[in-house]
Protein backbone atom coordinates (compact mmCIF):
# COMPACT_ATOMS: atom_id res chain seq x y z
CA UNK A 1 0.00 0.00 0.00
CA UNK A 2 2.90 2.33 0.69
CA UNK A 3 4.37 2.05 -2.46
CA UNK A 4 1.19 2.62 -3.92
CA UNK A 5 1.37 6.02 -2.73
CA UNK A 6 5.03 6.65 -3.58
CA UNK A 7 3.81 5.79 -7.07
CA UNK A 8 0.98 8.15 -6.99
CA UNK A 9 2.75 11.23 -5.19
CA UNK A 10 5.64 10.62 -8.83
CA UNK A 11 2.87 10.17 -10.76
CA UNK A 12 1.32 13.43 -9.16
CA UNK A 13 4.96 15.71 -9.48
CA UNK A 14 5.88 14.46 -13.70
CA UNK A 15 1.91 15.91 -14.03
CA UNK A 16 2.22 18.67 -12.03
CA UNK A 17 5.92 19.76 -14.16
CA UNK A 18 4.80 18.87 -17.42
CA UNK A 19 1.86 21.14 -16.79
CA UNK A 20 4.24 23.86 -15.71
CA UNK A 21 6.30 23.07 -18.58
CA UNK A 22 3.56 23.33 -20.78
CA UNK A 23 2.17 27.16 -19.57
CA UNK A 24 5.78 28.36 -19.64
CA UNK A 25 6.14 27.73 -23.09
CA UNK A 26 2.88 29.14 -24.15
CA UNK A 27 4.19 32.29 -22.66
CA UNK A 28 7.74 32.29 -24.07
CA UNK A 29 6.71 31.31 -27.84
CA UNK A 30 4.13 31.78 -30.22
CA UNK A 31 2.45 29.30 -31.87
CA UNK A 32 1.79 29.84 -35.28
CA UNK A 33 -0.25 27.69 -37.77
CA UNK A 34 0.86 27.16 -40.99
CA UNK A 35 -0.58 30.25 -43.14
CA UNK A 36 0.90 32.40 -40.03
CA UNK A 37 4.43 30.61 -40.04
CA UNK A 38 4.25 31.84 -43.66
CA UNK A 39 3.12 35.43 -43.55
CA UNK A 40 6.56 36.18 -41.44
CA UNK A 41 9.05 33.47 -41.01
CA UNK A 42 10.70 35.13 -45.06
CA UNK A 43 11.70 37.89 -43.04
CA UNK A 44 12.95 36.09 -39.83
CA UNK A 45 15.78 33.49 -38.43
CA UNK A 46 14.27 30.08 -40.14
CA UNK A 47 15.75 27.53 -37.87
CA UNK A 48 14.78 23.77 -38.32
CA UNK A 49 15.73 22.15 -35.18
CA UNK A 50 15.79 18.02 -36.57
CA UNK A 51 18.64 16.37 -36.89
CA UNK A 52 20.76 16.49 -39.97
CA UNK A 53 19.47 12.97 -41.46
CA UNK A 54 15.95 14.29 -41.07
CA UNK A 55 17.17 17.62 -42.36
CA UNK A 56 18.45 16.11 -45.91
CA UNK A 57 14.98 14.12 -46.36
CA UNK A 58 13.54 17.50 -46.81
CA UNK A 59 13.19 20.59 -45.22
CA UNK A 60 11.33 24.18 -45.71
CA UNK A 61 13.18 26.06 -48.05
CA UNK A 62 15.14 29.03 -46.68
CA UNK A 63 15.95 26.93 -43.41
CA UNK A 64 19.52 26.32 -41.01
CA UNK A 65 19.61 23.33 -39.33
CA UNK A 66 20.81 23.55 -35.86
CA UNK A 67 20.01 20.24 -34.06
CA UNK A 68 18.73 20.48 -30.94
CA UNK A 69 21.25 18.58 -29.64
CA UNK A 70 23.87 21.24 -31.05
CA UNK A 71 21.70 24.05 -30.01
CA UNK A 72 23.60 25.11 -26.69
CA UNK A 73 26.71 24.89 -28.71
CA UNK A 74 25.27 27.04 -31.46
CA UNK A 75 23.35 29.54 -30.08
CA UNK A 76 25.81 32.36 -31.04
CA UNK A 77 24.71 32.08 -34.76
CA UNK A 78 21.04 32.99 -33.82
CA UNK A 79 20.62 37.09 -34.19
CA UNK A 80 18.88 37.99 -30.56
CA UNK A 81 17.67 41.17 -33.04
CA UNK A 82 15.64 39.43 -35.23
CA UNK A 83 12.56 37.28 -34.95
CA UNK A 84 13.25 33.83 -34.94
CA UNK A 85 11.13 31.05 -36.63
CA UNK A 86 11.48 27.38 -35.09
CA UNK A 87 10.47 23.91 -35.66
CA UNK A 88 11.54 20.75 -35.87
CA UNK A 89 9.00 17.11 -37.12
CA UNK A 90 5.70 17.51 -34.73
CA UNK A 91 6.57 20.77 -32.60
CA UNK A 92 8.10 19.39 -29.24
CA UNK A 93 11.70 20.08 -29.98
CA UNK A 94 10.91 23.79 -31.08
CA UNK A 95 8.99 24.38 -27.93
CA UNK A 96 12.06 22.88 -25.84
CA UNK A 97 14.45 25.21 -28.00
CA UNK A 98 12.18 28.20 -27.53
CA UNK A 99 12.89 27.64 -24.31
CA UNK A 100 16.52 27.80 -24.18
CA UNK A 101 16.60 30.52 -26.47
CA UNK A 102 14.14 32.55 -24.37
CA UNK A 103 16.21 32.13 -21.14
CA UNK A 104 19.54 33.38 -23.34
CA UNK A 105 17.79 36.81 -23.90
CA UNK A 106 15.63 35.77 -27.22
CA UNK A 107 11.94 37.45 -27.10
CA UNK A 108 11.01 37.19 -30.42
CA UNK A 109 9.93 33.45 -30.81
CA UNK A 110 7.63 31.52 -32.60
CA UNK A 111 7.28 27.94 -33.59
CA UNK A 112 5.05 26.02 -36.17
CA UNK A 113 2.23 23.97 -35.03
CA UNK A 114 2.38 20.30 -35.69
CA UNK A 115 5.96 20.76 -36.95
CA UNK A 116 7.35 19.96 -40.49
CA UNK A 117 4.77 17.09 -40.75
CA UNK A 118 1.80 19.02 -41.24
CA UNK A 119 4.13 21.13 -43.72
CA UNK A 120 2.44 21.70 -47.37
CA UNK A 121 4.62 24.47 -48.47
CA UNK A 122 7.69 24.54 -50.55
CA UNK A 123 10.19 22.26 -49.78
CA UNK A 124 13.61 21.24 -50.79
CA UNK A 125 15.62 17.90 -50.53
CA UNK A 126 19.28 16.77 -50.90
CA UNK A 127 19.73 15.13 -53.84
Amino acid sequence: MEGLYILLVVLGGIIVYSLITFLNQKRMVNTLNEEEFKAGYRKAQLIDVREPNEFEGGHILGARNIPMSQLKMRMKEIRNDQPVYLYCQSGLRSGRAAQMLHRKGHRDLHHLQGGFKKWTGKIKTKK
